[in-house]
């Protein structure tokens, strides 16, 4: 039996057919209603809708056959997708291409074949619809043309499927996105305390002073609250221009100083003088999503001056610039925490039941949050810690 030649392109072409999402699946109305009709009009007792893989040829629709599939080498629709026009052979046992086919030889004795190509939109042919018969004949051109509007129907229905099923992921990713939407406002109210509780403290200790008299360390007093709300009237202008369009928090990528972004962000929490900050000592420019990178600083940062209960507080950020990745540590020497809580401690509203050092308690908002952003972009965080001692979270964000 000769060799059947591959169509052009085929590596594009079983591509494109596994884009549909269809082998192997179930009968289907829309189809059987076509070959049923294809059958009636060119009076064949077989009728079939195939697709050619790359090893077989498998019905998705036949009339008078239980057979599902049959070897690709053995397939008269190996050659009727080769061709841009509907193939006939009037007699199989006399054509050379397919007298010793076990199609023509045996069971089901195919003596007669017509098939048109399935041609999608992207012009590759994904299978036929053919009509099949035990006995030699030929079809007339209203038969033929039937056939070739039949393929039409199919080609109809294929598309009709995809773009279903791309509007399914498409829902899927808008529902993800709501959902992260929300939790980024949850996490930035979450975040916004923090500015808020330094400008209250500010403003508080300044009512102090001023009720006794007034002197250039109120005026400190006064130029670190003005600096804090503007700072944080940017971060919430920020939050607000991503929070409509999540996917470019993630997208917008910007070559960013670390150490500027770190200085930024600590002007912005007020350390207290009790807790060093120790930048990394080397300078690194990274490709990276600004936003959220100081969403998951500010996070780490805050709660790891929160929770310090250290006369001296250390807080150590290192980078490290790999192939891949950009790998980040935060290490604190504050109270640590117990090792059956280190995975706990990213879920959603999980506390610890700590007090911080304003004597307020967490809300499992922040870490969760913290998590979801690192992975979104890619990345994984987990935490390690020796109680009493120090924590160290670790994450990375692809580049």
């Amino acid at each position: 039996m000769p060799v059947v030649p591959l169509p052009e392109n085929e590596d594009e072409r079983l591509a494109s057919l596994v884009s549909y999402d269809i082998l192997d699946t179930l009968e289907e109305d829309e189809f059987d209603e076509i070959t049923k009709l294809a059958s009636q009009i060119c009076e064949t007792p077989v009728a079939l809708i195939t697709l050619i893989d790359q090893k077989r040829q498998w019905f998705k629709s036949a009339v008078g056959t239980d057979v599902r599939e049959t070897p690709r080498e053995y397939a008269f629709c190996s050659y009727t997708i080769l061709e841009k026009d509907v193939l006939v052979v009037s007699n199989a046992r006399e054509d050379a291409r397919f007298a010793n086919n076990p199609l023509v030889t045996g069971d089901p004795n195919v003596a007669f074949y017509a098939g048109a190509p399935i041609i999608n939109e992207e012009g590759y042919p994904l299978g036929s619809i053919c009509v099949i018969d035990t006995e030699a004949k030929e079809l007339n051109s209203q038969q033929i043309a039937a056939l070739k509007t039949l393929s039409n129907q199919v080609v109809a229905q294929l598309e009709l499927r995809r773009k279903i099923k791309v509007l399914e992921r498409s829902n899927a990713t808008l529902l993800e996105s709501n959902v992260f939407i929300q939790k980024f406002a949850s996490m930035a109210a979450h975040d916004i305390k923090n500015p808020l509780s330094s400008i209250l403290l500010s403003s508080q200790a300044l009512q102090r002073r001023l009720q006794k008299d007034g002197d250039d360390k109120s005026l400190q007093l006064i130029n670190m609250s003005i600096n804090a709300s503007k700072q944080l009237l940017h971060m919430v202008d920020e939050m607000l221009v991503y929070s409509k369009a999540p996917a470019t928090l993630l997208a917008d990528q910007q070559s960013v100083n670390l150490n500027e972004l770190l200085t930024k962000i600590i002007r912005l929490i007020d350390v207290p003088e009790s807790v060093k900050i120790q930048l990394p000592v080397v300078e690194h420019t990274i490709n990276v999503s600004p936003v959220a990178l100081e969403q998951i600083f500010l996070n780490l940062l805050t709660n790891a001056i929160r929770y310090n209960d250290k006369a001296e507080g250390r807080i150590r950020i290192l980078v490290r610039n790999e192939e891949n990745f950009y790998n980040f540590k935060v290490t604190d020497n504050g109270r640590g925490i117990q090792p059956q809580f280190l995975n706990r401690i990213f879920e959603e509203k999980f506390t610890l039941g700590y007090t911080d050092r304003f004597n307020k308690e967490g809300t499992g908002v922040g870490l969760h949050t913290v998590k979801a952003l690192v992975e979104k972009l890619q990345g994984t965080i987990y935490a390690e810690s020796i109680p009493g001692q120090e924590t160290t979270f670790v994450f990375s964000i692809k580049k």
